[in-house]
């Protein structure tokens, strides 16, 4: 891998754990006058146009054919319309901070799931890494913990475990079959469009007396920002960085989110920065590393 492909996949990285850790703010914001499924099914909408555009600018648009469509109706399925719609309900109910912890359980599901599919080997180095990162997840919202066992959440969190195993399930399939297309922008427009017509139908259903006009322009720019940095650059960045790094190595950027959620409530809110945060960014960055440390083979 030369340097150019290295910069690539770090500047991929770096813009999936910074947009995505916006992500739950930005969803926050959205719920509170717009229904989860119209949110969900308007923001993959929307990416789907512009990827569109993009591939009519190029020359790109085709048909991918009927073994890549299932590939991708897959993962539209589980990623898009399951993580992204039910993570999207839950943040109507679970506060945030419960949502990042639940959230940060992925890595581990990934972990499990790559070790029993094949694409992981089972190691103490990959076990302690994803422990260190969850521990400093928990270690940040410690105070919360007790909103786990709040009735008042108890649907909120079935919605979360959905989403975190359909995610897992959906990245794991993913790392398993990436191999098998280079088109990351035609793949994406045929995920976004599966996942918006799906969601779109279950916005009537769910919600099919909502009223447009009762929809803030804080909730809809939201919705734009998760529409076109959410969904079109990070999705695209995911995958990018999914060809080349393992699931578990894409999937702890999970613990980043939270470092990053944690610090624009500091930023932007004014929310205070303790010591816990302090320890627990340590916890989360000794556990990426360990992840992704390799020895270097000594030079004779």
């Amino acid at each position: 891998m030369n340097s150019k492909t290295d910069f690539k996949l770090l500047f991929c990285l770096i813009i999936v754990g910074l947009v995505w850790g916006t992500t739950y703010l930005g969803i926050r914001v959205a719920v509170e006058t717009i229904p989860p499924w119209f949110i969900t099914s308007i923001r993959q909408g929307i990416a789907a146009l512009i990827i569109l555009a993009i591939l009519l600018y190029k020359k790109e648009l085709a048909w991918i054919g009927w073994a890549n469509f299932k590939m991708q109706f897959i993962p539209a399925v589980l990623m898009i319309v399951l993580a992204n719609g039910f993570t999207t309900i839950a943040e109507k109910s679970v506060p945030s901070g419960l949502t990042s912890i639940m959230s940060a359980l992925s890595p581990v599901v990934i972990f499990l799931g790559s070790i029993i599919v094949g694409l992981q080997k089972p190691s103490l180095k990959g076990f302690l890494g994803v422990l260190l990162g969850f521990s400093g997840v928990v270690f940040i919202f410690r105070d919360g913990l007790g909103a786990l066992l709040d009735p008042n959440y108890k649907t909120g969190m079935l919605f979360l475990a959905i989403a975190i195993l359909s995610w897992s399930a959906g990245t794991v399939y993913s790392k398993m079959h990436i191999h098998k297309s280079n088109t990351i922008s035609l793949n994406l427009f045929y995920q976004f469009s599966i996942a918006a017509i799906i969601q779109l139908v279950l916005a009537f259903i769910f919600s099919s007396e909502t009223k447009v006009s009762d929809w803030s322009s804080r909730s809809i720019f939201a919705m734009l920002y998760l529409a076109v940095f959410g969904s079109v650059l990070a999705f695209f960045c995911y995958y990018y960085a999914l060809k080349r790094v393992s699931a578990l190595q894409v999937s702890i950027l999970n613990y980043v989110n939270t470092i990053i959620a944690v610090f624009l409530g500091w930023l932007l809110l004014n929310e205070v920065i303790t010591t816990d945060f302090v320890i627990a960014t340590i916890l989360i960055i000794l556990g990426v590393f360990i992840i992704n440390y390799k020895k270097q083979p000594d030079i004779k």
